[in-house]
């Protein structure tokens, strides 16, 4: 794409379905902007907004970083979680300049509710353990001097433990209704998660002056305490 063809076009927002996307409309909406479909309820992936300058583009969660980084989307939100798992094979290609604080969660380690994690440790067990966070999980037991096998799933991490193909599980925890629901437990708490915005870093050069006002209403947005 070419420069005038990316300064003629709107900026464009990468989002991912669910609790981002529902937790992002407030912030926009404090920015006087509204999205004029629910992707939930669409099958469109390119979603328009009441500013004519900016419109939204929906992909998988894990993408959104590799959306904004390449440049086919200016700005994206995304997890600390994503985000971390991208910086690991990308370093220092996104620019992170604010906290949104949506999307609370924390990614915790869990276990069947008979395993004694505790002994297990103590005893220097090599464990197995599921997740799709594989380079925070390597990190968490490197720092505890732990060896670990990990195992690498994308979804319904709560049935390894269960089937017996992992010992633990690496996965983020919003309630723990679905650990309770399957006889899990958290043992250990990695890290705090929440949703940050991200900007390309040729964008914020080249169209830094439609950016600025967006990325300073989403930081007063962020930064309001909750009704």
């Amino acid at each position: 794409m070419t420069d005038i063809q990316t300064a003629s076009r709107p900026l464009t927002l990468a989002l991912s379905k669910g609790r981002i996307f529902e937790e992002t409309l407030p912030l926009l909406a404090a920015a006087g902007i509204e999205v004029s479909e629910n992707p939930e309820k669409s099958r469109k992936l390119i979603i328009g907004t009441s500013d004519p300058n900016l419109r939204l583009i929906i992909v998988r969660a894990s993408d959104v970083p590799t959306y904004v980084q390449y440049g086919a989307a200016d700005l994206g939100i995304a997890g600390k979680d994503v985000l971390n798992e991208h910086q690991a094979q990308d370093p220092g290609g996104l620019y992170q300049p604010i906290d949104l604080n949506i999307a609370r969660c924390k990614l915790c380690v869990a276990v069947r509710a008979d395993f004694d994690y505790t002994a297990a440790v103590y005893q220097g067990a090599r464990l197995r353990v599921a997740t799709k966070y594989t380079q925070a999980a390597r990190e968490h037991f490197a720092a505890k001097g732990m060896y670990v096998d990990l195992i690498k799933l994308y979804g319904s991490m709560e049935l390894a433990p269960l089937v017996g193909l992992a010992d633990a599980i690496v996965d983020l925890v919003s309630t723990g209704g679905t650990l309770r629901a399957n006889n899990l437990v958290a043992v250990e708490d990695i890290m705090p998660i929440s949703s940050r915005l991200v900007v390309n870093r040729a964008s914020l050069k080249t169209r830094g002056a439609a950016l600025q006002p967006l990325l300073d209403a989403f930081e007063r947005a962020s930064a309001a305490p909750a009704p």
